[in-house]
């Protein structure tokens, strides 16, 4: 059937050509993901192979999530102008290069900015994967799809926790880089043949906005981490109000320039900014749970970081399971409905994460992952058709970036919260000797730092009602 194009915008392909599209997207979630929890496990080896320390290794997770944070919105933009499909395949060359950079990495210095390079090629992918499911399927039919497509992002988690013990332990932690070699070669010649660009746009770079954000972020991660390292000092805590002062210069920039890194005045629409700001506090939220989780499990209950991380596969599998036929159910009933539905049910999964303590069986662990993972089923396929749905066709590459870089900034602050909160509850070096798989606690200090991850929770629990809320503001469901 050819190729032609739908009121909506989208075009109409035929159905083999959209299954093929949407296996290639998928293999691009799965390439990503896995890195995203096989680093972690990762650690201790790392830190011992290249004889770094807890407060340089940290950054070889922060440096990928500052660079997709900052670049997901004008990565989208370019997608917009020279094609999706082309700068999804270039996302897919880059994070190929960057993990064999990694691979052979000689020192931590070179790690970070091997990571930095993966994290272009991930910032791609992930801009313009929205906007192509967008423009391959009709609106109808796209809840189902991006639960289809979520799959790829909870089985690359999963394999990334199981994988990064078993490589970890027989291979190395370098092979946990290579692996995505191969994988990157076949996703590499399956989107050059199938991923084509139909339409484009007239908008620009915002480079003004981007170095503005940039600095914003970089200033305040930069300075939350020294908290976390060196406790708070006059030049951590300047470090952060600087990047505060920095706010309002890059509003004042956004609504001067043409074509803006975020888009002011777009959040005058109730149902995006709402959507938005809801995905915001959901990776603020959310984030900081698993990471905790694990903390516990690791410190107070003594189980290695891969045994501690296996209790959280349910989630991932009931994602991987549900997702699609959440989407679906959006599709259906609105998609409004389903993922505020669907944040209400993680906060009642966090609460049974709170209720934890020093001898609590771990059972209960399992059943608050199969909670969290109904609730994200439920939630990541709606929230992304509702945002989709919500911005015309050749602005859909800066919607799905933006809708990323939203996502990612709070996956970040999520990350930095919950190391603060680790590191406060107990002796600095005692959570970070936890974060690295080589130490437990006992005694007093137990019931301290379990105390800390209760208050955590709570906070984690707060972030995603408020989520909610902001999920059931944005009204009536409607599509451009």
């Amino acid at each position: 059937m050819e190729n032609s194009k739908h009121s909506d915008g989208y075009i109409v392909r035929d159905p083999g050509l959209q299954r093929n599209i949407l296996a290639v997207l998928i293999t691009g979630g799965i390439m990503a993901s896995v890195d995203s929890t096989i680093v972690i496990l990762a650690f201790p080896d790392m830190v011992k192979s290249l004889g770094s320390n807890f407060a340089s290794m940290i950054w070889v997770i922060l440096s990928y999530m500052l660079v997709v944070a900052l670049l997901t919105t004008q990565l989208g933009r370019l997608g917009d102008i020279y094609g999706r499909g082309k700068m999804f395949n270039l996302g897919f060359l880059g994070f190929t290069i960057g993990s064999a950079l990694c691979g052979a990495a000689p020192d931590v210095i070179f790690l970070i900015a091997s990571r930095v390079v993966q994290g272009v090629g991930g910032a791609l992918m992930q801009a313009n994967t929205g906007a192509i499911i967008a423009d391959t399927f009709p609106p109808e039919k796209r809840g189902r799809v991006y639960g289809l497509n979520g799959i790829g992002w909870s089985t690359g988690s999963v394999l990334g926790i199981i994988l990064g013990g078993v490589i970890t332990t027989f291979l190395g932690w370098r092979y946990i880089f290579y692996i995505n070699l191969p994988i990157g070669a076949i996703a590499l010649y399956l989107g050059y043949r199938y991923l084509k660009d139909e339409t484009h746009a007239r908008t620009s770079i915002d480079w003004r906005g981007m170095i503005a954000l940039g600095a914003i972020l970089l200033l305040f991660s930069y300075g939350a981490m020294d908290t976390v390292i060196s406790g708070i000092t006059s030049f951590n805590v300047g470090l952060m109000v600087l990047a505060l002062l920095l706010i309002p210069v890059f509003i004042l920039i956004e609504k001067r320039v043409k074509f803006p890194t975020i888009d002011i005045a777009e959040f005058r629409n109730r149902y995006l900014a709402s959507s938005m700001f809801s995905n915001f506090f959901f990776s603020l939220g959310f984030l900081a749970v698993s990471f905790m989780v694990i903390m516990y499990l690791q410190g107070v209950r003594g189980l290695s970081p891969l045994n501690a991380s296996l209790l959280l596969v349910p989630s991932y599998v009931i994602l991987a399971i549900s997702a699609p036929q959440m989407g679906k159910l959006g599709d259906r009933i609105g998609h409004s409905i389903v993922a505020t539905a669907g944040l209400l049910v993680m906060v009642l999964g966090v609460a049974v994460y709170a209720t934890i303590g020093a001898a609590t069986p771990l059972y209960f662990i399992i059943i608050g992952s199969m909670i969290t993972g109904v609730g994200a089923s439920m939630y990541f396929p709606s929230n992304n058709t509702a945002i989709m749905n919500n911005v015309r066709q050749e602005f859909r590459g800066s919607a799905s970036g933006l809708m990323r870089t939203i996502g990612n900034v709070g996956a970040m602050c999520s990350f930095v919260v919950a190391l603060a909160i680790a590191s406060n509850s107990i002796p600095r070096e005692e959570a970070f000797q936890i974060f690295l798989g080589t130490s437990n606690l006992s005694g007093d200090i137990s019931t301290v730092f379990v105390t800390g991850l209760h208050a955590a929770l709570i906070t984690s629990a707060v972030m995603l009602f408020i989520a909610a809320v902001l999920s059931h503001a944005r009204g009536k469901e409607r599509a451009l």
